[in-house]
């Protein structure tokens, strides 16, 4: 049975679990929200670190690297240091850091930071460096303070949102380019330097933000009995085949990275969430040439963004399980 991951919600299933990591682990304890010692890899429904101790994600994303200013936001107001000792200091362990294929392969000087802040200079590391370079220094500086980093290839082009298209890939950055930007990124952060006192900063790779159908013509799950199947052979919107092999790229780099694989959002005629459907798990999962490096990712949203039926004032942690086993997404 493929590996799965916990979150804030407990909602543990055999199709993976459901990944809020933009908002607050309000039911995790101090001891769960650890960092952990080493690398991180899966048990079932667990995240083990490297000494076999349980660990919990508590996360919060932070946009920006995706976008046209090809650096995280908020930057023109605070200090990437403030941010980053703010998120520490709320508890979190995880910080997910979008990017788009584009601002690995341009590699631009990003500008859209201030230089002062709170009465004393700030981001002064940045200036005039590279997206790849500020990248290094987020990602440094976060290690460097206990947090761990995911990074989430949220899509191809510079942008906001997800792909449009619900694929992996576009014409200008094809499924090529993105494997080899997930093999490059997994050999830079995989350096000694992006490692401290024995444990590695960047624990873990999303694949692909939000894959979904976009009618017929985007993202697909094997097995999947809707417009047009999704057989093996389909590869130019077989989701779970190309991340397959992405992940075993990447597993070939370094084999003690997390690989995360969101789900869908239709199969066989049950809708959801942009990537939050992982019903096609149960009849096709995934197998990793590494494993117990594979996580599920059902990826969904709470009230505050977007106003789930599911997520109400009944919503308990006792029945978020139960919702989870459920084939209607309705």
């Amino acid at each position: 049975m493929p590996n799965s991951f916990g979150t804030r919600l407990d909602r543990f299933t055999r199709y993976g679990a459901l990944a809020l990591l933009a908002v607050a682990a309000f039911l995790t304890t101090p001891a769960a929200r650890a960092q952990g010692t080493g690398y991180w890899h899966t048990s079932g429904n667990q995240i083990l670190d490297s000494t076999g101790q349980a660990v919990r994600i508590a996360g919060v994303n932070w946009y920006g690297f995706e976008t046209p200013d090809f650096l995280a936001h908020g930057l023109w107001a605070q200090d990437y240091k403030t941010v980053l000792n703010t998120i520490k200091s709320n508890g979190y362990n995880v910080v997910r850091i979008p990017f788009s294929n584009q601002m690995v392969e341009s590699n631009p000087v990003p500008t859209n930071f201030t230089s002062f802040a709170n009465g004393v200079a700030a981001n002064t590391e940045l200036v005039g460096q590279t997206a790849l370079a500020d990248l290094d220094t987020i990602v440094a500086y976060a290690g460097s303070i206990g947090l761990r980093v995911i990074l989430d290839n949220h899509r191809s082009e510079a942008g906001s949102s997800n792909e449009a298209s619900g694929l992996w890939y576009t014409s200008a950055y094809p499924q090529s380019n993105w494997t080899a930007d997930w093999q490059a990124l997994t050999t830079r952060y995989s350096a000694a330097r992006f490692t401290f006192n024995g444990n590695p900063t960047v624990i873990g790779m999303d694949l692909r933000n939000e894959p979904h159908s976009n009618g017929s013509t985007g993202s697909c799950w094997t097995g999947d009995t809707g417009a047009n199947g999704c057989p093996v052979s389909l590869t130019a919107q077989n989701w779970p085949v190309a991340a397959q092999a992405a992940g075993n790229a990447i597993l070939a780099i370094n084999p003690h990275l997390l690989v995360i694989v969101e789900g869908t959002d239709c199969y066989s005629g049950v809708c959801g969430w942009q990537g939050g459907n992982l019903i096609g798990v149960a009849s096709h999962p995934l197998t990793l040439n590494v494993p117990n490096q594979l996580m599920y990712s059902a990826h969904d949203y709470g009230p505050n963004l977007f106003a789930q039926p599911w997520f109400n004032a009944n919503t308990t942690p006792a029945s978020t399980p139960q919702r989870a086993l459920r084939r209607d997404f309705q």
